[in-house]
């Protein structure tokens, strides 16, 4: 299986872009998933706040049975783990109220998995090995999905640890730059996980926002659909998540994805110009 969306939905310039421009930001979900046609999203504003019981309630009572969450881990839980020291902190309580917020998408059956975005500094040696593993122990019967940002991480030792421990590499396509990770299809837990970040070559001199600023072309997107397939064919469910999220491009690039992949294409009324 192969479900297509994007990294978040609620932005205020998708409101003319990929949403209609009398949208509120209380049926910005509902348009996302019922006018736009995704069954999946990735929720990214847990990295600044811990998810809440109302919160993650809300979302799933919004949307229907078979809607899925991916959602990433707190920054306590990958870029602040440890001490002056340099070593590793407590970090159980941390992750004891994260799923304690996430509660009502397990209980739905609707939390795809965990992603857990390692920061640059975050390289390999044995104290992250240990700390991947111990991740992995607090998480329980959820899938978590690493994501690296030190090129040092790309090997087959890497991918050998990973798969031996059923954990799922995030494959990432991102500017061809040389301090960036490289487009590298692995399957190594029963999650395929691929996120877009865009290509724009202005990476390291752009601001946060303007970083995202990309539009994938149609020979761009068409030459992901054979990785994804053959990930999709190793996994039990692959998930490809858009966020070049500037101006509703991840959008307006996740249903093209989809209509590549031979999936329902853009639903009536939908406000998207793929052209």
């Amino acid at each position: 299986m192969l479900r297509v969306g994007t990294s978040g939905y609620s932005f205020p310039d998708w409101v003319g872009t990929a949403y209609p421009a009398d949208v509120r930001p209380e049926g910005m979900l509902g348009y996302y998933e019922r006018q736009l046609g995704f069954d999946c999203v990735e929720l990214n504003f847990t990295y600044y706040r811990l998810p809440t019981v109302r919160t993650i309630a809300g979302i799933i009572r919004r949307t229907r049975p078979g809607f899925s969450l991916a959602v990433k881990s707190h920054k306590d839980m990958t870029h602040e783990i440890t001490d002056e020291e340099g070593g590793l902190r407590d970090v159980r309580p941390t992750f004891g109220q994260f799923l304690d917020g996430l509660a009502p998408a397990m209980e739905a059956g609707r939390l795809a998995c965990v992603l857990s975005q390692f920061p640059p500094w975050f390289a390999p040696c044995a104290q992250s090995l240990d700390y991947i593993e111990l991740s992995r122990e607090l998480l329980g019967d959820v899938p978590l999905v690493v994501e690296f940002r030190n090129r040092a991480w790309v090997s087959e030792e890497t991918f050998a640890f990973l798969g031996e421990r059923g954990i799922s590499y995030a494959v990432v396509d991102e500017p061809r730059l040389p301090k960036l990770m490289p487009f590298e299809p692995r399957a190594t837990g029963p999650v395929g996980y691929f996120r877009f970040h865009g290509r724009n070559q202005n990476w390291f001199g752009a601001s946060a926002e303007e970083r995202y600023d990309y539009l994938y072309s149609d020979d761009e997107l068409a030459g992901f659909v054979e990785p994804l397939r053959e990930v999709e064919g190793l996994t039990q469910v692959t998930y490809a998540f858009f966020n070049n999220c500037h101006a509703g491009s991840a959008a307006r690039n996740a249903t093209r994805m989809r209509q590549l992949l031979g999936q329902q294409t853009q639903p009536p009324g939908a406000q998207l110009d793929l052209i």
